[in-house]
Protein backbone atom coordinates (compact mmCIF):
# COMPACT_ATOMS: atom_id res chain seq x y z
CA UNK A 1 0.00 0.00 0.00
CA UNK A 2 1.77 3.50 -0.97
CA UNK A 3 1.10 7.14 0.85
CA UNK A 4 1.94 9.95 -0.70
CA UNK A 5 1.13 13.45 0.63
CA UNK A 6 1.25 16.63 -2.14
CA UNK A 7 1.41 20.04 -0.84
CA UNK A 8 0.85 23.14 -2.27
CA UNK A 9 3.69 25.30 -0.03
CA UNK A 10 7.10 24.48 0.24
CA UNK A 11 8.41 22.35 3.24
CA UNK A 12 5.20 21.11 3.73
CA UNK A 13 2.82 24.08 4.25
CA UNK A 14 -0.21 24.95 2.65
CA UNK A 15 -3.02 23.03 1.26
CA UNK A 16 -2.41 19.27 1.29
CA UNK A 17 -3.61 16.06 -0.12
CA UNK A 18 -3.02 12.47 0.68
CA UNK A 19 -3.15 9.98 -2.41
CA UNK A 20 -2.77 6.22 -2.23
CA UNK A 21 -3.50 5.15 -5.46
CA UNK A 22 -3.07 6.19 -8.87
CA UNK A 23 -4.81 9.23 -10.02
CA UNK A 24 -5.11 10.85 -13.37
CA UNK A 25 -6.61 14.36 -12.54
CA UNK A 26 -5.07 15.63 -9.26
CA UNK A 27 -6.14 19.42 -10.46
CA UNK A 28 -9.38 19.06 -8.03
CA UNK A 29 -7.14 18.88 -4.93
CA UNK A 30 -5.01 21.35 -5.56
CA UNK A 31 -3.61 24.16 -7.85
CA UNK A 32 0.38 23.87 -7.40
CA UNK A 33 2.95 21.18 -5.74
CA UNK A 34 5.85 22.41 -4.35
CA UNK A 35 6.87 19.89 -1.26
CA UNK A 36 5.80 16.52 -1.38
CA UNK A 37 5.97 13.69 1.55
CA UNK A 38 5.96 9.94 0.27
CA UNK A 39 5.09 7.41 3.59
CA UNK A 40 5.22 4.45 1.78
CA UNK A 41 5.74 3.35 -2.22
CA UNK A 42 7.66 4.10 -5.31
CA UNK A 43 5.35 6.85 -7.20
CA UNK A 44 5.89 8.40 -11.09
CA UNK A 45 4.32 11.89 -10.94
CA UNK A 46 3.15 13.57 -13.98
CA UNK A 47 3.43 17.08 -15.06
CA UNK A 48 0.11 17.32 -16.83
CA UNK A 49 -2.99 15.14 -16.28
CA UNK A 50 -3.16 11.87 -17.81
CA UNK A 51 0.23 10.49 -17.29
CA UNK A 52 1.56 13.00 -19.08
CA UNK A 53 4.05 15.36 -19.78
CA UNK A 54 7.37 15.50 -17.41
CA UNK A 55 7.78 12.33 -15.53
CA UNK A 56 9.31 12.03 -11.88
CA UNK A 57 10.12 8.91 -9.95
CA UNK A 58 9.50 9.34 -5.90
CA UNK A 59 10.58 6.80 -3.28
CA UNK A 60 10.20 7.13 0.48
CA UNK A 61 11.42 10.28 1.81
CA UNK A 62 10.66 13.90 1.89
CA UNK A 63 11.35 16.49 -0.77
CA UNK A 64 10.85 19.78 0.49
CA UNK A 65 11.10 21.46 -2.51
CA UNK A 66 10.01 20.34 -6.35
CA UNK A 67 13.72 21.14 -7.13
CA UNK A 68 14.65 18.27 -4.92
CA UNK A 69 12.80 16.13 -6.91
CA UNK A 70 14.40 17.82 -9.91
CA UNK A 71 11.02 18.90 -11.26
CA UNK A 72 11.02 21.77 -13.88
CA UNK A 73 8.09 23.79 -12.13
CA UNK A 74 5.50 23.72 -9.40
CA UNK A 75 2.95 21.56 -11.76
CA UNK A 76 2.10 18.34 -10.67
CA UNK A 77 -1.48 17.19 -12.62
CA UNK A 78 -1.45 12.84 -12.05
CA UNK A 79 0.31 10.42 -10.17
CA UNK A 80 0.83 6.70 -10.29
CA UNK A 81 1.62 4.22 -7.80
CA UNK A 82 4.33 1.77 -9.08
CA UNK A 83 4.68 -1.64 -7.84
CA UNK A 84 8.08 -3.39 -7.25
CA UNK A 85 9.31 -6.98 -7.94
CA UNK A 86 12.07 -8.73 -7.80
CA UNK A 87 12.87 -9.74 -11.57
CA UNK A 88 13.87 -7.18 -14.42
CA UNK A 89 14.43 -7.93 -17.77
CA UNK A 90 14.23 -5.61 -20.85
CA UNK A 91 15.49 -5.35 -24.40
CA UNK A 92 16.46 -2.11 -26.23
CA UNK A 93 16.72 -1.93 -30.05
CA UNK A 94 18.61 0.81 -32.03
CA UNK A 95 15.49 0.34 -34.61
CA UNK A 96 11.47 0.92 -34.00
CA UNK A 97 9.55 -2.17 -34.26
CA UNK A 98 12.32 -4.40 -32.81
CA UNK A 99 14.78 -4.19 -35.22
CA UNK A 100 18.18 -3.95 -35.69
CA UNK A 101 20.79 -4.12 -33.01
CA UNK A 102 19.50 -5.65 -29.63
CA UNK A 103 20.69 -5.48 -26.12
CA UNK A 104 19.14 -7.51 -23.05
CA UNK A 105 19.64 -6.41 -19.52
CA UNK A 106 18.77 -7.62 -15.89
CA UNK A 107 20.53 -4.67 -14.13
CA UNK A 108 20.76 -0.97 -13.98
CA UNK A 109 22.82 0.55 -16.71
CA UNK A 110 24.30 4.13 -16.02
CA UNK A 111 25.73 4.91 -19.09
CA UNK A 112 24.10 2.85 -21.76
CA UNK A 113 26.57 4.38 -24.16
CA UNK A 114 29.59 1.98 -23.07
CA UNK A 115 27.03 -0.81 -23.37
CA UNK A 116 25.12 -0.73 -26.47
CA UNK A 117 27.87 2.09 -28.63
CA UNK A 118 25.23 4.72 -29.29
CA UNK A 119 22.65 6.68 -27.79
CA UNK A 120 19.52 6.19 -29.70
CA UNK A 121 16.70 3.59 -28.53
CA UNK A 122 13.94 3.79 -30.60
CA UNK A 123 11.82 0.57 -29.28
CA UNK A 124 11.89 -1.95 -26.16
CA UNK A 125 10.50 -4.46 -24.85
CA UNK A 126 9.83 -4.68 -21.27
CA UNK A 127 9.80 -8.52 -20.48
CA UNK A 128 9.67 -8.43 -16.60
CA UNK A 129 9.47 -5.69 -14.00
CA UNK A 130 9.04 -1.76 -14.49
CA UNK A 131 11.88 0.44 -15.53
CA UNK A 132 12.92 4.08 -15.91
CA UNK A 133 14.53 5.46 -18.75
CA UNK A 134 17.18 8.75 -18.64
CA UNK A 135 17.90 10.92 -21.64
CA UNK A 136 21.05 11.38 -20.09
CA UNK A 137 23.64 9.22 -18.46
CA UNK A 138 24.48 8.58 -14.67
CA UNK A 139 20.68 8.47 -14.27
CA UNK A 140 20.04 12.49 -15.38
CA UNK A 141 17.59 14.37 -17.14
CA UNK A 142 14.04 13.67 -18.42
CA UNK A 143 12.56 10.55 -16.48
CA UNK A 144 10.72 7.64 -18.45
CA UNK A 145 8.59 5.31 -16.89
CA UNK A 146 8.31 1.92 -18.60
CA UNK A 147 5.88 -1.08 -16.91
CA UNK A 148 5.83 -4.30 -18.55
CA UNK A 149 5.46 -4.77 -22.44
CA UNK A 150 6.08 -3.71 -26.09
CA UNK A 151 7.05 -0.39 -27.22
CA UNK A 152 7.55 0.00 -30.75
CA UNK A 153 8.47 3.56 -30.82
CA UNK A 154 10.05 6.07 -28.35
CA UNK A 155 7.14 8.05 -28.47
CA UNK A 156 4.82 4.82 -26.92
CA UNK A 157 6.82 5.68 -23.71
CA UNK A 158 6.07 9.54 -23.92
CA UNK A 159 9.86 10.71 -25.05
CA UNK A 160 9.79 13.44 -27.96
CA UNK A 161 13.16 12.31 -28.97
CA UNK A 162 14.86 8.93 -28.83
CA UNK A 163 17.67 9.48 -26.71
CA UNK A 164 18.35 6.84 -23.14
CA UNK A 165 21.64 7.81 -21.70
CA UNK A 166 20.76 5.23 -18.89
CA UNK A 167 17.81 2.89 -17.49
CA UNK A 168 17.25 1.83 -14.08
CA UNK A 169 15.38 -0.80 -12.32
CA UNK A 170 12.16 0.10 -10.06
CA UNK A 171 13.00 -2.08 -7.09
CA UNK A 172 11.45 -2.20 -3.50
CA UNK A 173 14.41 -0.55 -2.20
CA UNK A 174 15.59 1.80 -4.74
Amino acid sequence: MGKIIFFEDRNFQGRSYECSSDCSDLHPFFTRCNSIRVENGNWMLYERPNFAGHQYFLKKGEYPDFRKWLGFNDSIRSVRLVSAVRSHKIRVYEREDFRGEMLELSEDCPTLFEQFNYLDVLSCNVIEGSWIFYELPNYRGKQYFLKQGEYRRFTEWGALNSKVGSLKRILDSY
